[in-house]
């Protein structure tokens, strides 16, 4: 039981991993995407420890399960702010680091590749941890919407960063706009992922669904977009 439980939290990250690089006309090094996927588990150990401290420090704001005792407004600045925003800066400090200061990036594609590792690495420890004490039901959910959430958050990360690599000489401005999406973009789409999940009610579960559908085609239009290039970057 337990190693179909793995199997099934391992198996989107696998073939998300897969579908992302053969999408990369000029293959990244194995090395260096085995050591972005292992920064996205690092960035999972990264957003535990400002929970911590957050908790630590304003234990009386911290997110609970009760989240029937906040209204629309302050349960979505909760969202963005303790958890999305927690999960997603982690991420994008690591991408920066690791990815966006590469020697190897050189293509537009490239960073989307480094992103969408790093969050399927993050994504991967969560998975495991949720299946594992959820089981196969949680497993099943998880690998539709949750672990391919990750990764299209990555995308519009990746895809951002690169704009702002591409004008980082060309014009400033732009360049300055696209760090700030590249941060601010992925934690918004964060959010009203988790929103929609919270709220039990039936408008919200066909919002979600219209989201979800929303997202995975413009995220994969981002690949296609960048994929694509094949000049390399100056």
């Amino acid at each position: 039981m337990v190693f179909l439980l793995i199997f099934i939290s391992v198996l989107p990250v696998i073939l998300l991993a897969i579908y992302i690089y053969n999408k990369d006309i000029s293959k990244e090094s194995k090395t260096l995407l085995l050591g972005l996927f292992s920064s996205g588990i690092l960035a999972i150990i990264f957003s535990t420890i400002i929970n911590i401290l957050i908790l630590l420090l304003l234990p009386d704001y911290y997110l609970t399960d009760n989240y029937e005792d906040f209204n629309f407004i302050s349960l979505f600045l909760i969202l963005f702010f303790e958890v999305a925003f927690v999960e997603e800066i982690s991420k994008w400090v690591m991408l920066r680091i690791f990815g966006y200061r590469s020697k190897k990036f050189d293509q537009m594609y490239d960073i989307i590749v480094y992103s969408v590792f790093i969050a399927l690495g993050f994504a991967l420890v969560e998975n495991l941890l949720y299946v594992l004490q959820e089981g196969i039901t949680v497993g099943i959910y998880r690998a539709i919407f949750s672990v391919p959430g990750h990764a299209c958050f990555g995308v519009f990360m990746g895809y951002y960063l690169g704009l702002a690599r591409y004008y980082y000489k060309k014009n400033k401005t732009l360049y300055i706009i696209n760090i700030i999406y590249s941060i601010f973009i992925p934690v918004m789409l964060h959010t009203i992922f988790n929103f929609c999940l919270i709220n039990t009610n039936f408008y919200f579960w066909i919002l979600f669904i219209l989201f979800i559908v929303i997202l995975y085609t413009l995220s994969i239009k981002k690949i296609n977009e960048f994929s694509h290039i094949k000049e390399p970057l100056e």
